[in-house]
């Protein structure tokens, strides 16, 4: 959800003064140009999140009715100087705290999506170990691929994701059923929202 509409240059020509327009498709813009630059695991917001095209805000909002949208999930557009109209906020509306950052629902989706269309040659393979060693390699591969350009959090492969497909996620019960299950888990990254800066002065040091 982003706050508020956005003022532009009437597209179909009719007005010659700005008119307000709903954010969203400037906001799906700035997804792909994020999407394209750093990858879905990058929170489409801050200062490089510029709103291009635009004339103006239909309000101007403070940092106190910012921090007030915040927390329910608004995402405002803001103007700063120097950065220009940027999307200043990566939070879903969902209630579950996992899901809390856009990226980190963006980056579950790219993995359920591409593992899915990525494993189709295994239907109809034996359902045994063979297929299972092949399944955790192809899996493993590509999510090696993401953990080098940085989508996930940690400093080695076993702190960033992990594959799982044996006999403990697949029973004899599901082979029965036809039914192979992968389990894949990843550390997601998630955006700082604040920045904390901490200044302390250094008193009754000894003088040269």
């Amino acid at each position: 959800m982003y706050f508020p509409w956005v003022k532009a240059l009437d597209p179909t020509g009719v007005s010659k003064q700005p008119i307000l327009l709903p954010p969203s498709g400037y906001i799906a813009g700035l997804y792909a140009r994020i999407d394209a630059s750093r990858g879905v695991w990058k929170a489409p917001a801050g200062t490089e999140a510029s709103l291009n095209g635009l004339v103006g805000l239909a309000s101007d909002l403070s940092d106190v009715q910012h921090g007030n949208l915040n927390p329910i999930g608004v995402n405002v557009i803001r103007r700063f100087a120097g950065a220009g109209v940027v999307s200043f906020g990566a939070r879903t509306i969902a209630s579950d705290p996992e899901w809390k950052y856009v990226p980190v629902r963006r980056t579950a989706i790219l993995l359920r999506v591409s593992i899915y269309y990525g494993i189709q040659w295994a239907v109809f393979e034996p359902n045994d170990e063979p297929l299972w060693s092949e399944l955790r390699l192809n899996i493993g591969a590509f999510m090696m691929t993401l953990f080098r350009q940085g989508a996930f959090q940690g400093s080695t492969p076993s702190q960033a994701f992990f594959v799982k497909c044996d006999g403990e996620t697949t029973t004899q019960a599901d082979i029965d059923l036809g039914i192979v299950n992968v389990l894949v888990g990843f550390a997601p990254l998630k955006p700082a929202e604040f920045v904390v800066v901490k200044i302390s002065q250094k008193a009754g040091q000894a003088t040269a």
